[in-house]
């Protein structure tokens, strides 16, 4: 063999194997880099949805947005499986994935809107950093997942990150709440929908991936995240037009709807939140840990603040930011150390 051609093939050879390694690599950190886009998808859902509440209300918000959801989610099914419908899932898949939503869905975004409403999305946000210490919580509650001492550190952390934010002194030196009570508790309620609702939703998962016959396409494999948010979108759905039905309010549906830009938003919320956000979170914790996963994905408080300083001009102050920063190192140490 000519010794040109063959310095030539092995340079050839081992490039193709140094891009195969990276990106063998690559793949390896599929799982969080999947939960990093989340995070970013998750904070466009939160400005608009926050804007959405104010116009139409949070109830009307969310009836909008995961009707829409659930329209697109079997369109996609659609094209991609052929069937615009959740194909396989057991009984037990449906229990679970509707009791996610009922947790998660509507307690836990019911609780999320109206704190958008109360409080803005900015800081209700900084209480969705309870969100993964809640799902460690109902992890051994529900699925018997041990805890070790740095549960307990963890949680102080992270309250205390969201402390810094949220109290302040007085004339008198006394330590009072800077936002309204009533934004707090709400703030607090849909950080634990949404811990709860997480680990609710990868049971149902496991269900769902156990009760797929043995010979299965494998597209409907990498589709199953996208089907069991179109599960839980129905629920979800369903559990607010009964709640707006008790309370008289389903005529504000027809009002929310004559309203184009608030339309427009639901629109935005439901393709970056329910649609691609959630069925991602989901694929997110297939492909890595689940606390890795939660973790990256609890990175939108973060990431919120630089769309409301730079577009909405709104004052960031030093302890928001140090708030924000503490409550980010509870949720990594409750996973992480």
């Amino acid at each position: 063999m000519c010794p040109w051609f063959d310095s030539r093939w092995h340079h050839k050879k081992e490039e193709t194997q140094k891009r195969l390694f990276h990106f063998l690599k690559f793949m390896n950190h599929i799982g969080q880099i999947i939960s990093l886009i989340v995070a970013v998808l998750w904070t466009v859902t939160a400005i608009y949805s926050d804007k959405a509440s104010h116009r139409i209300g949070a109830m009307s918000a969310n009836v909008a947005r995961l009707t829409l959801s659930t329209f697109l989610l079997a369109l996609f099914l659609w094209v991609t499986i052929g069937h615009p419908y959740p194909i396989y899932a057991d009984s037990k898949t449906w229990f679970w994935l509707a009791l996610s939503a009922i947790v998660g869905y509507v307690f836990g975004d019911w609780c999320l809107f109206n704190c958008y409403v109360s409080i803005g999305a900015r800081f209700g946000q900084l209480f969705m950093t309870l969100a993964p210490p809640m799902a460690a919580l109902a992890g051994w509650a529900l699925l018997g997942e041990q805890l070790s001492w740095r549960t307990a550190l963890a949680m102080a952390v992270t309250l205390s990150g969201i402390a810094i934010s949220i109290l302040s002194r007085d004339k008198e030196h006394y330590l009072k709440f800077s936002l309204p009570l009533k934004g707090i508790l709400l703030g607090i309620g849909a950080g634990a929908g949404q811990g709860v609702g997480l680990v609710l939703s990868k049971i149902g998962l496991e269900h769902y991936s156990a009760a797929l016959p043995a010979q299965v396409p494998q597209m409907m494999e990498t589709m199953l995240p996208f089907a069991s948010t179109m599960i839980r979108a129905i629920f979800g759905s369903i559990g607010f037009i009964l709640l707006m039905s008790l309370s008289k309010d389903l005529p504000k549906l027809k009002q929310a709807a004559r309203d184009r830009k608030a339309m427009l938003y639901v629109v935005i919320m439901s393709l970056f939140g329910p649609v691609v956000g959630v069925s991602l979170s989901l694929m997110a914790v297939r492909y890595t840990d689940a606390g890795i996963a939660s973790t990256l994905m609890a990175l939108t408080p973060v990431l919120i603040l630089i769309p409301a300083a730079v577009f909405d001009k709104q004052k960031i102050r030093f302890k928001e930011i140090l708030g924000v920063t503490v409550s980010m190192i509870g949720v990594a140490l409750f996973f992480l150390l």
